[in-house]
């Protein structure tokens, strides 16, 4: 597909800075723009290859003030992250394929699908499940019983959904997720053997949330394991039954999140973070990459790091003592040397 300037200024409200009728069909990195293809700028760092850079068209600041002379025809805009991203996703849906069931598809007659999907080869719906408009099943996709999937999901290559699972509209599900597998829940006998404890719930998930690749939600002992509106989390997570994540909050891969925990609205949780369950996570809490966390964070807006997590002002002020532990200890020893010299004496 080809765009003109004016075309994608329209798209994203921005205004031309140049020839207007100037033509891309493709996208390029900045510092790596052929003619013929879209770019844009939004970090300072990178502001050097705008006056380099052979891309016919770049998408820019409304500010932005050149220094030099620039060949590139801009798109000046509010945002241009925001606005570029908008112009992938348009890209993106260009490649989408196009409303189909495949004959190899294995669909219940109970199923209601809706006729305006894509369904591919090697999928299984089950028996009840309901499938919303536009959806896109990629090929060898499963589906359990009574599960119910939004309008215009996206459930790429792979994607295990079990039974009575409920997904919202505007999901998108990357390849390996696993949504709904049993809690981790076994009960522990005399003879030190365990009982599994069987996991009756489901898992909820509602609109606008991406779950990146190999990630697994589990379903709840009793009642749901719920992903509030707009979650987004990365790949390798694992969130165990009962666990709640509220709206916006953003979850980095390999972190795992223990049963029972409830996490607030807009938490930004960084990756390989640990949770330890029935805990408390208040609105607005940011945790640094590779923290512990073993208690719940009352405090909205909390930024804390470190295993066991604490505020991070704190555990910057200690790292330097944490660095200097053995240069410390040496000096602490001197001292004692030196004092038992002096009571010698």
């Amino acid at each position: 597909m080809e765009f003109t300037a004016q075309q994608i200024a329209e798209y994203t409200g921005g205004t031309v800075d140049g020839n207007k009728e100037i033509k891309v069909s493709n996208i390029s990195k900045i510092e790596e723009g052929k003619p013929g293809t879209l770019t844009f700028l939004a970090n300072p760092k990178y502001t050097n290859y705008i006056y380099s850079t052979n891309a016919s068209i770049v998408i820019v600041k409304s500010d932005f003030k050149p220094e030099n002379k620039i060949t590139a025809t801009l798109v000046r805009v509010d945002n241009p992250y925001l606005a570029f991203s908008s112009l992938l996703k348009l890209y993106e849906d260009s490649k989408s394929p196009q409303p189909s069931i495949d004959e190899q598809a294995f669909i219940d007659k109970t199923a209601k699908v809706e006729k305006d999907i894509y369904i591919g080869a090697f999928t299984y719906i089950g028996k009840n499940v309901k499938i919303g408009k536009n959806a896109k099943i990629y090929p060898q996709v499963y589906i359990g019983n009574n599960s119910t999937i939004g309008d215009n999901c996206v459930l790429r290559p792979g994607v295990k959904i079990y039974d009575d699972t409920i997904i919202g509209n505007d999901c998108i599900m990357h390849s390996g997720v696993v949504i709904g597998a049993d809690g981790f829940g076994y009960a522990q006998r005399t003879d030190s053997n365990y009982q599994k404890v069987p996991q009756i719930g489901n898992v909820v998930i509602k609109d606008d949330v991406e779950i990146g690749a190999l990630s697994s939600i589990d379903r709840a002992t009793l009642g749901s394991t719920i992903i509030h509106r707009g979650v987004k989390i990365d790949n390798q997570v694992q969130i165990a039954h009962n666990a709640e994540i509220g709206e916006n909050t953003v979850v980095v891969s390999q972190t795992g999140i223990s049963g029972s925990t409830k996490i607030g609205c807009n938490c930004m949780i960084g990756g390989q973070v640990g949770i330890t369950g029935h805990l408390i996570i208040a609105d607005g809490v940011k945790i640094a990459a590779q923290s512990g966390v073993g208690g719940s964070i009352l405090e909205k807006n909390a930024l804390v790091q470190g295993s066991p997590a604490f505020d991070v002002g704190k555990y910057r002020r200690s790292y330097i003592h944490f660095r200097n532990l053995s240069d410390i200890y040496a000096e602490v020893e001197n001292l004692k040397k030196e004092v038992e010299n002096l009571k010698n004496k």
